[in-house]
């Protein structure tokens, strides 16, 4: 499991994507398998074993091509002594080294897919299959390699749920113009109630728009909080009347609003990207098109249910949902593997994830194809017992999973690979230098 190196794993306060990774290894621990996590700084995770490239994370040096460069080049040579049965990348850089591997590499596009993003999945070809985290992010670029849709989590538990609400609404999120927060302010002051603006403002195109955008909207009824950690933050959100969430971009997630409906609070957003399909309009939040709408929506969304909310995200958005949505794009990308075919240009948008995780008639998760089992930590590639397919192995004979030792380049072609590996990094940078700017314009940490 390859983590970005830019926040600790879990994250203390801000970092969605590596929340997300934390929860997800925590997961797939309890269900039994064996993962080897490759960050920066410490971690808190329960893997067997954690890899840092960094002895701190370079949170400080986000949007910039360099530290990710250097992550992905590390990462390669950690990976090229590990025996491992897939690679599950979260990272923008990493992917680029796919091409050198024996062993199948699953990418998770935790950003937009859109403009120069799109471009880059779109040259990596076969090297790599895509995860979505939403069905609106792969829809918005059907042609890409997709393997599954699996929405991101949290872990519901640790989120208190409060259902007496105070009067105030929030807004949680870097202060970056797609993520509107001068938007919230309006809607707040034409609802009549105050607000409290919560989040990241560090890099500049965040400061440059708080000085124009926000600054001149402040007044005594808008209380600027600055990042909220892991405690302030769930305080928050479980006292706010709603959460506004006002984007102004394809957004392909947002943590955020599944956070606050866990707490028992809804949330007030514009139709964009994912919000659709995050919330149940009417139910646990409102979805509106127009941000003059948004200060009646907030009137609206006060008078939903603070169970009802509590209760969908339970359902669709727990880290049980998503490992399970993992495991299933687990299994059949090694399905895929072991049929030692070239992996297709694309897979049809039937995603199987959380929400929908494809079961059989008897509730069970059903699988494209069949896999083989050897042992429960390693056990996503084969047949169960008795189970046979056209070029199966004999019974008996020994199983080599992808990864393993006997389907590994030779030792001398391995060292070959990365005695040139700092030429091809040196050969990308201009590239990846290029796309980094174009995501930090777009949306340099899309996950919270």
């Amino acid at each position: 499991m390859v983590a970005p190196p830019y926040f600790t794993l879990p994250p203390r306060d801000y970092g969605g994507v590596e929340a997300i990774v934390a929860d997800l290894v925590d997961g797939l621990v309890d269900r039994g398998h064996h993962v080897t996590l490759i960050g920066a700084g410490e971690h808190g995770t329960k893997a067997q074993r954690f890899v840092p490239t960094y002895a701190d994370p370079v949170a400080h040096q986000i949007g910039e091509s360099l530290p990710e460069m250097q992550h992905a080049a590390k990462v390669a040579r950690i990976l090229a002594d590990l025996d491992v049965d897939l690679i599950h990348d979260h990272t923008l850089a990493g992917p680029l080294l796919a091409r050198g591997r024996t062993v199948p590499t699953l990418v998770t596009t935790h950003g937009t897919v859109s403009g120069e993003p799109y471009e880059y999945y779109r040259a990596l070809g076969d090297t790599v299959r895509l995860v979505g985290i939403s069905a609106s992010q792969c829809a918005s670029a059907p042609d890409l390699p997709w393997l599954a849709t699996v929405h991101n989590a949290i872990r519901v538990e640790t989120f208190p749920h409060r259902s007496d609400k105070e009067d105030f609404v929030l807004f949680l999120g870097r202060l970056h113009p797609q993520k509107a927060p001068h938007l919230a302010i309006e809607a707040a002051r034409g609802a009549g109630l105050p607000i409290v603006v919560a989040g990241k403002c560090s890099e500049p195109i965040e400061r440059d728009y708080f000085d124009q955008e926000v600054v001149p909207r402040l007044g005594p009824d808008v209380t600027v909080f600055g990042l909220a950690d892991g405690t302030a933050k769930r305080d928050l959100l479980s006292r706010a009347a709603c959460v506004l969430f006002p984007i102004r971009w394809e957004e392909p997630f947002g943590l955020v609003m599944i956070e606050a409906m866990a707490c028992g609070t809804p949330v007030v957003a514009l139709r964009r990207g994912s919000v659709p399909e995050i919330i149940m309009d009417g139910h646990t939040g409102i979805v509106v098109d127009d941000p003059e709408d948004l200060a009646d929506a907030v009137h609206r969304a006060r008078r939903l249910d603070s169970l009802d909310c509590r209760a969908y995200v339970e359902k669709r958005f727990s880290t049980e949902a998503m490992t399970t949505g993992y495991e299933v794009a687990y299994r059949q990308l090694l399905a895929e593997s072991n049929r030692s075919g070239p992996l297709p240009g694309a897979w049809p948008l039937d995603g199987w994830g959380p929400a929908d995780p494809w079961p059989d008639s008897g509730g069970r998760l059903r699988l494209r194809a069949p896999i083989r089992r050897t042992s429960p930590l390693r056990g996503l590639g084969a047949t169960r017992p008795g189970a046979t397919r056209p070029g199966a192995p004999r019974p008996g004979a020994r199983l080599a999973h992808a990864g393993s030792r006997g389907r590994q380049l030779p030792r001398r072609v391995r060292s070959s690979f990365l005695s040139i590996l700092p030429a091809a990094v040196s050969g990308i940078v201009s590239t990846v230098t290029t796309l980094s700017g174009s995501l930090k314009r777009a949306t340099p940490r899309p996950a919270r």
